[in-house]
């Protein structure tokens, strides 16, 4: 009794002591002010509370930083980041950002339930008015009219119809890639038991309100990694899919083009003569692309390390470009001879397909960014590229003069391979970053006109795939944005 009463005095002298002498003296029993941040001198006297050498992570940028610990703006307080007397649950610096993202996430959910507009002052009433009047001229109404669509997107959930369903409950998507008629959707699948398997998705069903589309597997399946995937015309428009897919302890990597109509029913019959099944051997891939361009007929690309493999899926033929990095992207341009590359040293370049590997002048049109590229879309008059990077940095640039047109803003991404989605028709550039947001923006201005935020919490291995057209589903489809997510399938159609 007597030791602790000691102790208590003892305590409450030390108290009385001010650390500063502008500083208000405190009674025994009097409380600080909760507005005041408290320091971990004032939370007691134990050598054990004191400040580690780590930085901080201050909740508000009014409160000065202290190492070791994070200052809650709700609780209006300091706590520890290093385990130590709150070992029950301790606080990291990854808990506190999953915590501030996901509130983040919630009030972004709430907001995007209410009608907003794009741009400021731009609803369907002005712009009608306007139009009306004279002031705005047809594509700029039609423009306006896109982007004001966009804003009013409403989410709904698709019902997948499969031979299968109980396996719709615990396989995950991996990846959607929409046909080039955006009436079918090729998918990537996790099996829960390890490996992927593909399916294609017929999109005539997704028609307002049913929401509905089928469904077909194939057996077909594999245990490899798949790097990257691409539509293939080979005997028709979107025939084939490509796939690349990494090698295993000794065995190599493999790029395969896999028919589509192994997927019973997923397409129109046709007249044309069947589809092959191929393999070809190759190392492991970054990046693929296949080949429109009559000059470099029936070949497809695949980026490799510090390389470029260029392949006949006919005669077997091969070109080989050495370069001085990784190849993460690729893309044939339709009109001219060139194949566009994004290297992981940050360069884009193009490859002149009428020349040969060995000789000199077949790269040109040489470009820059500070991170590496990730992703490239040519413009319909390949006068213009569109690139992103891994610092989450979108550029367009001018292929006449290689300088960068404007730059795209909020897109988020540290070390990802995420595709870009550019809809000219529209007037569109979507992108969906390392935080799960799927961010749409106009490629005019590159104003920000949307931010969807994922329906599951923030998360590396549940990044979104998404697909966006205006006839999603075939000609007579309506516009909209699919997402896969899990194993959910979300529609966003235009109100």
């Amino acid at each position: 009794m007597y030791k602790g009463s000691w102790r208590s005095r003892r305590r409450c002298g030390r108290r009385s002591h001010p650390q500063n002498p502008g500083r208000r003296e405190h009674g025994p029993n009097e409380r600080l002010d909760e507005g005041t941040p408290r320091s971990p001198q004032d939370s007691g006297p134990r050598d054990d509370e004191t400040p580690s050498t780590s930085s901080a992570t201050a909740g508000d940028s009014s409160v000065p930083e202290l190492p070791g610990f994070y200052f809650d703006p709700e609780k209006k307080r300091y706590f520890r980041l290093l385990p130590g007397h709150n070992n029950c649950n301790p606080l990291t610096r990854e808990s506190i950002q999953q915590k501030q993202m996901e509130k983040r996430r919630q009030q972004l959910m709430e907001e995007d339930k209410q009608k907003k507009v794009a741009r400021v002052g731009c609803n369907a009433l002005s712009l009608l008015r306007k139009r009306q009047l004279g002031f705005l001229k047809d594509p700029t109404y039609a423009r306006l009219a896109h982007e004001l669509r966009v804003s009013c997107m409403q989410k709904g959930k698709v019902h997948i119809q499969s031979s299968d369903p109980s396996a719709l409950a615990s396989d995950q998507f991996n990846l959607i890639l929409a046909s080039t008629n955006r009436d079918r959707v090729f998918t990537v699948i996790d099996i829960k038991a390890g490996g992927s398997k593909y399916s294609i998705i017929n999109l005539s069903g997704l028609q307002i309100p049913s929401l509905t589309v089928r469904m077909y597997e194939n057996l077909y399946f594999t245990n490899r990694k798949v790097n990257c995937v691409c539509w293939a015309s080979l005997n028709h428009l979107d025939s084939h899919i490509l796939l690349c897919r990494r090698g295993i302890a000794k065995t190599p990597g493999c790029a395969t083009l896999l028919p589509a109509s192994l997927f019973s029913h997923s397409q129109p019959a046709t007249a044309d003569q069947p589809d092959m099944l191929c393999s070809f051997r190759i190392p492991s891939a970054w990046s693929c692309a296949w080949s429109l361009n009559v000059q470099a007929n029936n070949c497809f690309s695949t980026g490799l390390s510090r390389q470029v493999l260029l392949t006949n899926v006919v005669t077997g033929h091969r070109q080989l470009f050495r370069t001085c990095s990784d190849v993460l992207a690729q893309q044939f341009a339709v009109l001219a001879p060139l194949l566009f590359n994004g290297c992981r040293s940050g360069e884009i370049f193009a490859i002149d397909l009428r020349s040969q590997s060995r000789g000199k002048g077949w790269k040109t049109l040489s470009m820059a960014h500070d991170s590496a590229v990730t992703s490239m879309q040519i413009l319909q008059q390949e006068q213009c590229l569109i690139a992103s990077d891994m610092a989450g940095k979108i550029k367009l640039w001018d292929l006449r003069t290689t300088k960068c047109l404007r730059q795209f803003e909020g897109h988020v991404n540290e070390y990802a391979q995420l595709p870009l989605h550019v809809h000219e028709e529209e007037g569109l550039l979507m992108a969906v970053g390392q935080d799960c947001y799927t961010r749409l923006w106009s490629l005019r201005d590159a104003h920000l006109l949307r931010t969807i935020p994922s329906p599951y919490p923030t998360s590396q291995e549940d990044i979104p795939s998404v697909a966006f057209s205006s006839r999603l589903g075939g000609s007579r489809g309506g516009p909209g944005l699919l997402m896969a997510v899990r194993q959910d399938l979300y529609c966003f159609c235009y109100n």
